[in-house]
């Protein structure tokens, strides 16, 4: 699984677009988000589709992007681990 690519990361611009109205982050690269001065949310293309790993509790957890019950619960995850 690689990293997301530019034309990946077309196809998920608007939850990009989210992100990055989150208070406390940082978009060193995109697609790559920092909270604080540690890497926070990356994504990763694979023919299965898009995926999002997100830090919480010091682990990145992986979440599947492929349906918009999957991106909803990525992006409240995403707000709560930006929060803590």
């Amino acid at each position: 699984m690689r990293h997301a690519r530019d034309a990946a990361l077309d196809s998920i611009e608007t939850i990009l677009a989210e992100l990055r109205a989150l208070p406390g982050l940082k978009e060193k690269k995109r697609g790559t988000f920092y909270r604080k001065s540690s890497g926070f949310i990356h994504f990763h293309e694979d023919p299965q589709g898009m995926f999002a790993d997100l830090k919480s509790q010091g682990d990145f957890v992986r979440f599947p992007l492929k349906s918009r019950e999957q991106i909803s619960s990525f992006l409240r995850a995403a707000r709560k681990a930006a929060q803590s």
